[in-house]
């Protein structure tokens, strides 16, 4: 019997009404279904029994690789892989009509998300993402404009995505119990985006060179950035704000201009 590593953040979650909940968010029969770092299996189980078309996952512990082999191998609708999400090629198993499941490792989930993030091309590339976080992070990703939480996850991810809160997950749900809640964050792409950032990393080069300073006003580091010719093209800017008080429409502008 395999047990969890703390080297690899793993926490199973053995709440079955908990397990139920989240693969019921949305419909999986007779589409692609994405599980990462699956464990046992307890997430994996309620995906089959809604009949998905095929099941892809992705499990970085090679023991539990080989459990899982064995446990699924009557399945001819299921591929598992013994990889790093943080190093697989998703387009491998790049399908439509594409939902995605991870209950992600704390250490590495805001890695993950961004990963997803930059996979993500076009509004088909996948129909629902579904990700368990651990609560503070998960706030931060859905932190809206003049929140508290509001930072550059939130500016990145709500680019992509409109992100529906679900619900929390006590520490009882899972074993070995962690120290923090989670929470489920339901992503859907966005099918209509009025800007367009060519390569995500340079809004994520954008939003770290102002969070870097947030304290400070805008003015100093837009001019490392942009000429004042530039400058004058964003609508409304007022360089006395700090970066927490700059909507995300105009990081997604800045970065446009930027490209340019």
């Amino acid at each position: 019997m395999k047990y969890a590593k703390k080297s690899l953040g793993q926490n199973f979650l053995i709440d079955k009404n908990i397990i139920s909940k989240i693969i019921n968010l949305v419909s999986i029969q007779n589409k692609n279904v994405i599980e990462i770092g699956p464990g046992k299996g307890a997430l994996t189980d309620e995906i089959l029994r809604k009949k998905p078309n095929s099941l892809s996952i992705i499990e970085k512990d090679y023991g539990f690789f080989n459990e899982l082999k064995l446990k699924y191998s009557n399945y001819k609708n299921v591929k598992i892989y013994n990889n790093d999400i943080l190093d697989f090629n998703i387009n491998k198993i790049k399908k439509k009509n594409l939902v995605i499941f991870g209950n992600l490792p704390y250490n590495i989930s805001s890695q993950i998300l961004v990963k997803f993030l930059k996979f993500y091309k076009r509004p088909t590339d996948f129909s629902d993402m579904i990700f368990m976080f651990q609560k503070e992070l998960a706030d931060k990703i859905s932190g809206k404009f003049t929140s508290k939480n509001y930072g550059r996850l939130s500016i990145l991810t709500h680019y992509k995505f409109d992100i529906i809160k679900k619900f929390l997950v006590s520490a009882n749900c899972f074993f070995p119990k962690p120290k923090v809640t989670s929470s489920i964050l339901h992503f859907k792409p966005r099918k209509i985006n009025n800007h367009k950032v060519i390569k995500l990393s340079n809004l994520e080069k954008i939003t770290g060179i102002f969070f870097s300073n947030k304290r400070k006003m805008i003015n100093k580091n837009i001019k490392k950035i942009l000429s004042p010719n530039r400058i004058n093209e964003i609508p409304n800017i007022n360089l006395k704000l700090r970066p927490s008080e700059i909507s995300p429409e105009i990081y997604y502008k800045i970065t446009e201009l930027f490209e340019k």
